[in-house]
Formats: structure tokens, sequence, C-alpha cells
């Protein structure tokens, strides 16, 4: 046998456990918001030390976790050190989900299995690269035990509110300074590079007033309406006029998600509250992006007497530009992704954004790959029913531990 069919044997009599221990981190609820994130991160590290894997914990200082609108993070770093020289490789999976919402035929915290899928809040999206990572890491050891390098294990809770409290505290905090690194995606295929983010917080103010006598006061919600059919058109233009030269990117978009206003059915809206997404390409300049907004915003409020705006930055991510030196990330996972899932796995970008960024920004070359389907469609990730069929689980370990094989 060679050391990777070995590999792959470890996995294959190991599925079963890995299995249940993805099944316990679903178990714990860990949705942001509200993001009192640290009850999973000591349920995991619990799950890690009964492996052998020592998890350190990191807990967050309260201020800065509260200053970002969470409750609690305490991110975890499993470190594997095998011995001099060699690469420091990080992995990173994050354990903070969005609320389950609606829907669901499957209890979102159970776990549950069905005809070959394993259903729950985060099983695609990244509980599970917890699962591919820790058992990638125990199949290496157990196997080809690596005489150098090291490899750590990065566990965090803030990539749904930009990863300040996250990765990027990891790393301002020199907690860990990889060589390269790899953040949970999905298995058939190597994400180099991915949109950024710009949210925004618009709050618009005019003067409440009875329904009555709607003329003495100014309605915010109309001119809020005219102020998202400004931006609403400013999106079809970017549909339209605007095209990414990146494979699997397409172009700008900005959604509104969220509004909020006035207080009664017989009243004028004083004060109207909306929340906009907008992402960027790779090509487009985060900083040039939010001036344009801001404009656009302020000079529609100003077409409407009576009425100001508050602008509020929300969230910031820079997009993902692939660096230079990914480039052994990518040739292994390639590699080992073809021979494993049998066929091609292409280099691309995706419109989401990660906490990816974070490194790259750094000059730590990065890739995404992880456990999950060909697309977030296919795994319901941020919807009812969110699965992950189990095969893919089992495969994307395989490739995992052959790639941190051949890296190390």
């Amino acid at each position: 046998m060679t050391t990777y069919t070995e590999l792959d044997a470890w996995i294959d009599a190991h599925f079963d456990e890995q299995v249940r221990f993805l099944q316990e981190l679903i178990r714990v609820p860990s949705d942001t918001p509200p993001g009192n994130n640290t009850p999973h991160a000591e349920r995991a590290a619990e799950l890690f030390d009964a492996m052998g894997l020592n998890a350190q914990k990191h807990p967050i200082p309260a201020d800065k976790v509260h200053a970002a609108g969470l409750q609690s993070i305490t991110n975890l770093i499993v470190r594997r050190t095998y011995g001099p020289g060699g690469k420091t490789i990080a992995l990173n999976a994050h354990g903070d989900v969005v609320p389950p919402g609606d829907g669901w035929t499957h209890d979102p915290y159970g776990g549950e299995i069905e005809d070959g899928k394993l259903y729950g809040r985060a099983a695609a999206v990244s509980k599970c690269d917890f699962s591919t990572y820790a058992f990638a890491i125990r199949a290496l050891e157990a196997v080809a035990k690596p005489q150098q390098g090291q490899i750590d294990l990065l566990l965090t809770y803030d990539e749904e509110f930009g990863g300040e409290c996250g990765p990027d505290w990891l790393l301002s905090n020199s907690l860990t300074q990889p060589d390269l690194m790899m953040a949970a995606g999905f298995s058939y295929q190597v994400i180099t590079a991915h949109n950024g983010c710009l949210q925004l917080e618009v709050t618009v103010h005019g003067q409440m007033a009875h329904a009555a006598i709607p003329d003495s006061g100014v309605d915010a919600l109309q001119a809020a309406v005219k102020i998202l059919n400004v931006l609403y058109a400013q999106n079809e233009i970017y549909r339209t006029s605007i095209t990414s030269q990146v494979e699997g990117i397409t172009h700008p978009y900005l959604n509104v998600g969220l509004i909020e206003g006035g207080t009664n059915t017989n009243v004028i809206p004083g004060k109207v509250t909306f929340k906009l997404d907008r992402r960027m390409i790779p090509e487009e300049d985060a900083t040039q992006v939010e001036a344009t907004l801001r404009q656009l915003i302020r000079e529609t409020a100003a077409q409407s007497p009576g009425i100001t705006v508050d602008i509020r930055r929300m969230l910031l991510a820079q997009a993902m530009k692939p660096l230079p030196g990914n480039a052994p990330l990518v040739q292994a996972l390639q590699k080992h992704g073809e021979a494993v899932f049998g066929e091609p796995i292409p280099a691309l970008g995706t419109p989401l954004y990660t906490d990816v960024r974070l490194f790259v920004e750094r000059g730590i070359p990065g890739v995404i790959y992880g456990a999950g389907p060909r697309t977030v469609l296919e795994s319901h990730a941020k919807r009812a029913d969110e699965r992950l069929v189990l095969d893919d689980l089992r495969r994307a370990t395989k490739v995992i531990a052959r790639s941190l094989h051949d890296l190390l």
C-alpha cells in the first residue's frame, strides 16, 4: 500500500467516529446573532481533548466582543508541531452560524442522518470542517508520522460578523504565524479568490405626525423608498455593466436585507432604518465603492425637504485576491481531489466573502477547501434543512490528509 491508500484506509476505518464527532458539534447551538459562542468552544475543546488533540482556549476580551455586537467568543487553537524545518500550515473553520430560521423538516440541532445526508445548522458551513480537518490531522499522524513542520488548526467564532474577533484577533496577537493556510469550503473546487463585502446601516430621519394631518410631519418612509429605488437602480447597473474577469465571479451586486421603522399604523413614520449589503468583485476598490454609495444616499435624501440621513459602516471585508505562493496548496488539492473524487477540481473564485482575506492581506497565501457540494444552494447553507452528503465529508477528509502529507 502507498501512504495515500493507508491514509484513505485510516479515514474509512474511523469514519463512524468522525460523523459522531460532527453530530456532537451540531447539537450545541452557536447562533450569531446573538453570538454567545463560548459554550460551543468549550464543548468543542472537550471533544478535541478526548481525541488527544489539545485545544488551547483564547477568550476574547468582553469589551471587544460586545463592541462587535456579540456576547461571548473563545477561539481555539489545536497546534501540532512535528519538528524543525518545513512549513507551518493553518487550517481555519468557523463555528459561528446564522440562526436556523423557519421551514425545517429536521431538527436544526439534531444532526439527523437520512439518505446518506447529515442535517443541521452548520452541517455544511462550517462545523463539518472542524471534523474534516481534525480527522485529516489524526490520519496524517497515525499513518505518515510527519517529522517536520507544524499545523495550526484554528477554530474561530466571528466569521458571520467579519472576523475581527476571530482570525484577525489571533493574527494581530501573533498567536498563529502560518506560511500557508486553508479555510473551510466545499469539495468540488479550490477557491482562490472571493468578493469583498460592504455593509451599511442607513437611518432616515423625518418628523412623526398624526396620519389625519400628514402635512404636519415629514414622512421618513417615503424618503427611504426614494433612496431604495435609487439603490436598486444602481444594482441593475452593476448587473448589466460591470463584469469580473475572475472565473466563478460575475458582477457586483447590492441587497437590502433588513428594514425597520414607524411606530403605528396611524402615525407618519419619523424614522426608518435599513441595512444594505454590497458585494464587491476583486477588481473594485472598496474605499471608492463606499464613498460612491454614501454620496448617492446623501444626494437622494437631500431631494426630500426636512429629511436627514445617518450612515454607519457595519462591515468592510476586502476581496480576496490570489497570491502567487498559493500554488503548492492549489496543486496538492487539485491532484488529490481528482484522484479521490474522480473528476477535475477547478480553481475558481466565489461571490462569498470569507475570513481567508484576513490571512491574504498579511501576505499569507490561502485557499478555501473542505467538505460540501458544488454550490451553496445545494447545501442549503443559511436556509432550512442545511445538509451535508456524508460521502463528500469522507472524500474531502482524504483529499486534505493527502495534501497535508505532501505539503509537510
